[in-house]
C-alpha cells in the first residue's frame, strides 16, 4: 500500500522544552514528537496550515502516514494524541508513534466494487448504492491492503453486499462485530415511486366493514 499512504512532511525541531515549542508556534509551526521503535524520540515541527487541513479532513488519528524528515529515513507513523488550545481549539502539539511491521492498528481501507457488468439488478436498470465506501479494519502495519474488493456479480434488485461477502486479507478483521452492509442494488427511482404510490393500503369507501359503517 506504499502508494496509498499519504506523506507527512515535517522539520526536525532544534531544541526541546516549552521555549522551543513556543518559538515554533510563533513561526507558524505545530511542535510534535515521534516516539516508539528502537530509535530515540524525534522532536519535529509541522506547518500549522498543513496540519490544520488534515485535521479538518477527519480520521487523522486512524490514518497511517509516511513521515518524511530531512536527514532521517522515512518511517510509518500513526497519530496518538493531538493537544489543543483550551479556548481556540487549535492544535498546539501532536504525538506520533513509529510502527513496527508487526504492530496491529485500526485503519480505514477503501472498498472497490467489481462485477457490475454481470449484475442482473443493474441490467434491469437498478442502481448500486455504496453504503460504506471504506471500512475500518484491524490490520498489521507490515501488511496493509491498498483496498478490499467486493463483487456484485449475480446480485438482483433488493440484494445487499455485506462485509461477510468480502474476502479480507490474512490477519485483517473489521472493528465492527456484526455483518454490516457495504453496498446494495436499489430499484430505479421511477419504479420506486410507482411502487410507493401503489402501496396505499387505505381501504376504499365501499371496502369499509359493515360494522364500521353502522358505527358511523
Amino acid at each position: 500500500m506504499a502508494g496509498g499512504i499519504p506523506d507527512l512532511e515535517a522539520l526536525e525541531r532544534t531544541g526541546t522544552g516549552k521555549g522551543a515549542a513556543r518559538q515554533a508556534r510563533r513561526d507558524g509551526m505545530v511542535p510534535g514528537i515521534v516516539f516508539g521503535g528502537d530509535t530515540d524520540p524525534l522532536p519535529i515541527n509541522i506547518p500549522f496550515n498543513k496540519l490544520f487541513k488534515m485535521l479538518k479532513a477527519g480520521r487523522f488519528k486512524s490514518t497511517l502516514f509516511n513521515l518524511k524528515v530531512d536527514g532521517h529515513d522515512d518511517v510509518r507513523v500513526i497519530c496518538r494524541d493531538v493537544q489543543r488550545h483550551v479556548v481556540k481549539d487549535l492544535p498546539t502539539h501532536v504525538d506520533f508513534m513509529r510502527l513496527r511491521r508487526t504492530t496491529k492498528i485500526n485503519l480505514f481501507i477503501p472498498v472497490e466494487i467489481e462485477g457490475e457488468d454481470k449484475c442482473p439488478g443493474i441490467r434491469k436498470g437498478g442502481v448500486m448504492t455504496m453504503v460504506r465506501p471504506e471500512v475500518e479494519l484491524l490490520v498489521t502495519a507490515g501488511d496493509i491492503p491498498e483496498s478490499i474488493v467486493g463483487s456484485i456479480e449475480g446480485m438482483d434488485i433488493g440484494d445487499t453486499l455485506t462485509i461477510s461477502d468480502i474476502k479480507l486479507p490474512a490477519g485483517a478483521k473489521p472493528t465492527i462485530d456484526r455483518d454490516f452492509v457495504i453496498a446494495n442494488i436499489q430499484a430505479p427511482s421511477g419504479l420506486r415511486s410507482s411502487e410507493s404510490e401503489g402501496s396505499d393500503d387505505a381501504p376504499e369507501a365501499d371496502e369499509v366493514p359493515a360494522t364500521e359503517q353502522a358505527e358511523e
